[in-house]
């Protein structure tokens, strides 16, 4: 099929996961928090598998077992979120223009995001304490201290706000690296969301893509109790992009175990 075809036939298929999403989100809130993780994994895991997003992780990788803690990662797509909900559901901190999309920011809000303002302090303050006191319930966040999107070739600039409260709560703050693969191995842009691009645009390109692979790699976890705020955002920054720089690597292997399969059996398939 061509790409117009392609992207058609996915655009169908969307937009029946879409509905059956908007069902689900209606009672979301009120299911206990395994089965949220449950239905938010199934659910991204499966809007993965209509854009042909494919993950690669190791099945040893520590994100598998990831069950608390605040993740760090670099931020390259709307898309970002799915892949890793796929993997381990969490809860995500986003941009309060992400509560305006079409659907999907009602969907996020009922999937419980933090939505944060950028450049009001006060937002960021109210979003700060929430996140301590979710940290310290043993909950899984997550957060791209980027504050945008990039075309994933190198890490930007790091805002360290966003990692204080992991400090506050003496939590693990675990750094992720985000890369995303065309079929052959090579780095893509398909699914970067960045500059001018409109979200339906982002969406279509997407949908038209034959093939996506997205490659995620946890390092080691930092103990943010025993570090100052700029020493935890510069290590953070310096994992993922050692990792960044790892999974660009053409000899760079991830051992395939079936452990990769042992959350959700509809977690798109490896390489």
């Amino acid at each position: 099929m061509t790409r117009r075809l392609i992207a058609l036939f996915r655009a169908a298929r969307l937009a029946l996961h879409i509905g059956y999403g908007l069902v689900l989100a209606v009672a979301y809130p009120w299911f206990g928090m395994n089965i949220r993780r449950r239905i938010l994994q199934n659910w991204s895991a499966s809007l993965l598998h209509i854009f042909n997003v494919r993950i690669d992780i190791a099945g040893d990788d520590p994100l598998h077992r990831l069950r608390q803690g605040l993740i760090v990662t670099n931020h390259i797509s709307w898309l970002d979120v799915f892949v890793l909900n796929a993997v381990v559901p969490m809860r995500f901190v986003a941009k309060s223009e992400v509560r305006r999309w079409p659907v999907i920011g009602w969907l996020c809000a009922r999937a419980q995001t933090l939505f944060i303002e950028r450049g009001k302090a006060r937002s960021a303050a109210r979003i700060n304490v929430q996140l301590v006191e979710l940290l310290q319930r043993g909950e899984c966040l997550a957060v791209f201290p980027e504050g945008t999107t990039t075309d994933g070739t190198a890490v930007a600039h790091f805002h360290s706000s966003l990692l204080q409260p992991a400090i506050d709560a003496g939590s693990l703050v675990h750094p992720v690296a985000i890369r995303y693969l065309d079929a052959d191995g090579g780095h893509s842009t398909a699914a970067a969301y960045i500059d001018d691009l409109s979200f339906g645009a982002s969406m279509w390109s997407i949908l038209g893509t034959p093939q996506l692979h997205v490659r995620l790699i946890a390092t080691p976890p930092l103990n943010a109790g025993e570090l100052d705020r700029r020493s935890l955002t510069q290590k953070s920054h310096d994992r993922i992009s050692s990792a960044l720089r790892m999974a660009a690597s053409p000899n760079f292997h991830i051992p395939v175990t079936p452990a990769q399969h042992s959350e959700s059996n509809l977690l798109p398939s490896t390489r």
